[in-house]
């Protein structure tokens, strides 16, 4: 259930995803395949355009392989390491050889994907789900240009949508589609749910980017584990209205997710005051246990540009690691 509420009556349905509905007639279909493509197409030229002009480096040397190779023994050389000296091929060939190594490089990267009600909301000119599909589209094409593979997790309080991991632009083209279009059956939040998931079909260790309001409790168990063998980067979205109500007067509210209902008079300054402390008190116990649990994370605002958040993450991580 989420921790906030929204304006009863309030969604915009130009926030909503592109669904297709089995009662639409053959012509609203036809609009909506259209409409859906012209924003994955904007979606692509965009997010491409911000990879190869500045983002390809900082995720190149945020996430490395997994490790080194062996690629080749080659006839050592004056300076070479000591370590790396072949001593059955050198004892056979009578000289001296060393082992030659590559860095192996592709990496598996999924995108978990919080697709509840919650993330319907936005005040500005996106929601917390269409801000989620830019972020997802950004690190999809990044990986991508590094030759490595995306899957998507798709969650509300269940798993929605799998994907498989893999290679290539068409298969990106089709995570954002995904996230854009796809109908969840339920509204609820779980994210300890999708990273039991995450555990069960990623074999290997991956980079798994978690975006998601984390309206949710009850999760730092399935974090804990799935850090220890994964690499998890979650990805929080806010939007600056659900940590300041403006005074509107007498307002009826309701939670998107449990659809419970609740009447506020937003002009009570004690009122707002109460509020705004609770809303910090929960982002103040979240940040405390990825510290805690040593999981780095990243805050996007819906407002403002989630480039330079990312970009600063990922720097600030290659410095580290």
């Amino acid at each position: 259930m989420g921790f906030w509420s929204t304006l009863f009556g309030g969604e915009d349905p130009a926030a909503r995803p592109l669904y297709i509905d089995d009662d639409m007639t053959e012509a609203e279909r036809a609009e909506q395949r259209r409409a859906l493509l012209k924003k994955v197409r904007k979606l692509e030229i965009v997010t491409r355009r911000i990879v190869n002009q500045q983002m390809a480096g900082s995720y190149h040397s945020a996430f490395k392989g997994r490790g080194m190779d062996f690629d080749e023994v080659r006839a050592y050389q004056a300076g070479d390491e000591v370590r790396f000296i072949d001593w059955n091929v050198s004892a056979r060939l009578g000289d001296l050889y060393i082992k030659r190594f590559v860095e192996e490089r592709e990496l598996t990267v999924f995108l978990l994907v919080d697709t509840s009600a919650s993330q319907l909301f936005g005040t500005g000119e996106r929601s917390k789900l269409e801000a989620s599909a830019e972020i997802g589209a950004l690190l999809a094409f990044s990986a991508i240009k590094n030759n490595d593979r995306v899957g998507l997790i798709m969650f509300s309080d269940e798993v929605e949508l799998f994907l498989p991991p893999k290679k290539g632009k068409k298969n990106v083209l089709r995570v954002i589609r995904g996230i854009l279009e796809f109908r969840p059956r339920s509204s609820g939040t779980n994210v300890a749910g999708a990273l039991d998931y995450l555990s069960k079909v990623a074999r290997r260790r991956c980079v798994a980017f978690v975006i998601s309001d984390f309206q949710d409790a009850g999760f730092r168990s399935s974090l804990m584990v799935a850090s220890r063998r994964h690499d998890v980067v979650p990805i929080i979205i806010e939007d600056p209205m659900e940590a300041e109500v403006p005074p509107m007067g007498t307002v009826t509210f309701e939670d998107p997710e449990s659809g419970e209902l609740w009447v506020v008079d937003t002009d009570s300054r004690s009122g707002r005051r109460a509020y705004a402390r609770l809303v910090e008190g929960l982002r103040e116990r979240r940040e405390r246990m990825f510290h805690k649990l040593k999981v780095d994370f990243v805050t996007v605002d819906t407002h403002r540009s989630f480039f330079e958040p990312l970009v600063n993450y990922f720097k600030l991580r290659s410095k580290r690691y």
